[in-house]
């Protein structure tokens, strides 16, 4: 994110949720012999973490040099990168500023033809955007793992495509998900908060 020319909120939500879904789609993640395919597993088996930091300048190029998916959108880069332990985050990501990535809203694009995931955060519960990013990944990997094979089939060979739905009620959202984000409590927000939701619609 550079200073000069950010991106918006929603684009950058929106672009962390196909990166996800991109990487753990990759062949290198979802064939059998893929060679991030026991790092996807063993981060699955567990409680999921998620961290979002934000790169600019140098530190953008440096980072894209580790192993990962990038995705562009709307004025947004966002990339996804192979899950370690805590312990073991490279250094150009360990030097990379975690909080106060927090971004104008801006205008949604126009509602695209499905195959997409819609995903909505909860209008009642703050979050910076950093803290939305990984909110709209987890719900689009849970959308990913819990969605009905055929639907998520199409959505993958589509372009894995994601829009926030902030035109639809929460309340209506609800009703729609497949796929509920409930928080951990480590940052921002009390743990069991329902953060995000997604579906696909059709």
């Amino acid at each position: 994110m550079e200073k000069t020319d950010p991106p918006n909120h929603g684009a950058v939500c929106e672009a962390a949720a196909m990166a996800v879904v991109r990487l753990l789609t990759d062949p290198r993640a979802a064939e059998s012999d893929g060679e991030w395919r026991a790092a996807v597993r063993e981060w699955e088996s567990r409680r999921i973490r998620k961290v979002t930091r934000r790169a600019r300048g140098v530190r953008w190029p440096e980072a894209e040099k580790l192993p990962g998916v990038t995705v562009a959108h709307e004025g947004a880069e966002v990339r996804a990168f192979v899950p370690t332990a805590v312990s073991d985050v490279p250094p150009e990501l360990a030097r990379l500023q975690v909080a106060g990535l927090d971004l104008e809203e801006g205008e949604p694009g126009p509602r695209p033809e499905p195959p997409y995931a819609a995903i909505a955060l909860n209008p009642d519960v703050t979050m910076t955007t950093g803290k939305a990013a990984a909110q709209c990944g987890h719900a689009a990997q849970l959308l990913l793992r819990q969605g009905r094979r055929r639907h998520v089939a199409a959505w993958i060979e589509g372009g894995a495509r994601v829009r926030l739905a902030r035109d639809v009620p929460w309340r209506d959202c609800v009703k729609r998900a497949t796929a509920v984000v409930r928080d951990g409590g480590f940052t921002e927000v009390p743990p069991g908060t329902m953060t995000a939701i997604a579906w696909l619609p059709r």
